[in-house]
């Protein structure tokens, strides 16, 4: 039973290997898109941490000022 489970696992992370590194119609693949944005998401992500930052010290000044 053990290597029944073992066998479907390994056929599940091949098929998923295999999913993300064919290409498509435009010939790049999903791990090549991901590669390709991961700088703008990661300008993004640091540009949403700053406004967050912001906010919240804008909050804790306005509390503290009181």
């Amino acid at each position: 039973m053990h290597l029944l489970k073992y066998i479907i696992a390994g056929a599940a992370v091949g098929y998923g290997v295999y999913f993300i590194t064919k290409k498509d119609s435009n010939g790049h693949s999903i791990i090549e898109d991901l590669a390709d944005n991961a700088p703008h998401w990661f300008e993004q992500g640091k540009k949403m941490a700053e406004d967050a930052i912001n906010s919240v010290s804008k909050t804790v000044n306005a509390r503290t000022s009181a």
